[in-house]
């Protein structure tokens, strides 16, 4: 069995690489899509993020860790889960938190409000199909810095809460960090 980062090698060195299971599939295009995406992905992720496969044969599943190393929710480790639909990359990855958190942009359930990962988008910063998975990683890493958007909030009290009183909502969310966010 060729591990992921074989595949990856072998992709670099321009080497044709199995990414079919079994001897009668073909590969789609989001599979040779990801061949790519995953090897860009991994060389230019933000120091605070790592990528995980639980499953080096699924480039279309793997999970991201983000550990902000200053802000609101410096201290604390959240994990994503992206799953990459067949039809990738006219549609975006589902992207899923694991972590309870705290955050006007992501809901205690684990959705996320990212314009990049919207199918639709009045504004144009929507999915599309030039962005890449590389760009997935580090929206999500500025949701935890410069795209923390208070104004246009999925987590709706969590926003209130910030305009309310900062100094409370940072007592909620470090006591979430600790309680749910500790590695």
């Amino acid at each position: 069995m060729i591990t992921l980062s074989k595949k990856l090698k072998q992709a670099k060195e321009g080497k044709p690489v199995e990414i079919a299971q079994g001897p009668d599939k073909r590969a789609s295009i989001r599979d040779k899509l990801l061949i790519k995406e995953v090897q860009e992905m991994e060389s230019n992720l933000p120091p605070t993020c790592k990528v995980n496969f639980d499953d080096p044969n699924k480039l279309h599943q793997f999970n991201i860790t983000i550990a902000p190393d200053e802000g609101f929710w410096q201290g604390g480790t959240f994990d994503f889960d992206v799953d990459v639909p067949e039809d990738y990359n006219i549609l975006p990855p589902r992207v899923q938190c694991n972590t309870r958190i705290w955050h006007p942009n992501i809901a205690e359930n684990g959705d996320i409000c990212l314009s990049l990962l919207r199918e639709t988008s009045l504004d144009a910063t929507g999915w599309s199909p030039t962005r890449t998975l590389k760009d997935v990683v580090w929206g999500l890493n500025a949701l935890f810095y410069e795209l923390c958007d208070f104004d246009d909030p999925l987590n709706l009290e969590a926003a209130e809460h910030w305009l309310r009183d900062k100094e409370s909502f940072q007592e909620k969310v470090t006591s979430y960090i600790e309680r749910y966010a500790k590695r």
